[in-house]
């Protein structure tokens, strides 16, 4: 019974990981990366590493809640959220909104979810358990 509960929550976990972030994805197909590719290029990177973000707010979400190599898929979010924390947020990492809460609460949660979840894996409820 305990491992179909562990399940259940890394499919709760998986779906709502990759629902949450998909969004933003979907946004920047539709209206586009300029600005990223102009904060990519303003830190020394090549313009074209922005398309990387679609692999991490549109593939790794797709693969999570799928739950096809979940773990791929998180490593992509893992690796976008960082880029995210490096290039926009580096200024508010150790900053409180004004309610107390850490000012990068989504971001983290995007980060240290998609991190777990690439430790844990995809879980029974996946089309390929890894």
């Amino acid at each position: 019974m305990h491992e179909e509960l562990a399940d259940v929550g890394k499919l709760i976990l998986r779906l709502y990981l990759g629902l949450a972030l998909i969004g933003h994805g979907i946004y920047k197909i539709l209206h586009g990366i300029d600005p990223i590719m102009g904060l990519v290029m303003n830190h020394g990177l090549p313009g074209w590493v922005a398309y990387g973000v679609y692999a991490g707010e549109v593939l790794g979400p797709v693969l999570i809640i799928l739950g096809l190599f979940s773990r791929v898929g998180a490593g992509l979010i893992v690796i976008n959220m960082l880029f995210a924390f490096w290039m926009v947020h580096m200024q508010q990492l150790l900053t409180l909104d004004a309610h107390g809460g850490w000012a990068l609460q989504l971001q983290g949660f995007f980060l240290f979810m998609a991190l777990a979840l690439g430790l844990m894996g995809s879980g029974r409820l996946a089309v390929y358990r890894d």
